[in-house]
């Protein structure tokens, strides 16, 4: 039985918000804020928060993102309802909307229900699920939580480079989350792959002319 486009999107926003919510609450509840575990020389387990948008921007207030994203994530999945059934939208593409979509879906519930069913304690004790005292902040007001760095590469650059001589640099430095990954796998495989379906609105497409 061949799977419907529906039902692969409906998967993948199942099992991307799964896989990244049970890191997040593993994260907060066994490790401090700041700690970090050691992988290899290119990839560490690195404990931080924050409250703007993918990798740690800063964008707007608060309360501006969260909305923001739940509007956002309503309009993916309305759009994946649309188009679940048009020929000219591929398995594919819709893997990727689905990728988009659970990716903001996932930093939604740690910006909506994070600071009501998690402590905020001074490191190096670990956060408390469900404290008896409550929560760190109140509704639509917590905290993304993130991880995954990858410290590549770094060196100084040399003395004689404009501006910049002397000065560490360090590639790549963001520390992300599995939801940022699902968001930014998912607009970069569009754009490779399927930028034509992106550039012509289904009420665009050409129509038959009749001779």
């Amino acid at each position: 039985m061949r799977l419907s486009k529906g039902w692969l999107a409906a998967i993948i926003i199942i099992a991307v918000l799964l896989v990244d919510q049970i890191v997040k609450i593993w994260i907060k509840t066994h490790m401090y804020l700041g700690e970090s575990i050691f992988v290899t020389d290119w990839f560490q387990i690195y404990f931080i928060e924050n409250n703007g948008m993918a990798f740690g921007m800063e964008m707007g207030s608060k309360l501006f993102l969260t909305l923001f994203r739940i509007v956002a994530v309503g309009a993916l999945i309305y759009a994946i309802f649309r188009i679940k059934d048009k020929p000219r939208y591929s398995a594919g593409f819709m893997a990727c909307v689905a990728l988009i979509t659970a990716g903001a879906a996932g930093n939604i519930i740690d910006s909506v229900f994070y600071g009501m069913i998690f402590n905020n304690p001074m490191p190096p004790a670990v956060a408390q699920m469900f404290p008896p005292d409550g929560g760190y902040a109140p509704l639509f007001h917590g905290k993304v939580v993130d991880m995954l760095y990858f410290p590549l590469f770094s060196f100084y650059w040399p003395d004689w480079v404009p501006f910049i001589g002397g000065q560490f640099f360090l590639f790549f430095q963001p520390i992300f989350n599995i939801a940022d990954a699902a968001i930014t796998v998912g607009i970069l495989v569009l754009i490779l792959f399927y930028s034509k379906a992106l550039s012509i609105p289904e009420d665009e497409e050409p129509k038959p002319t009749v001779e």
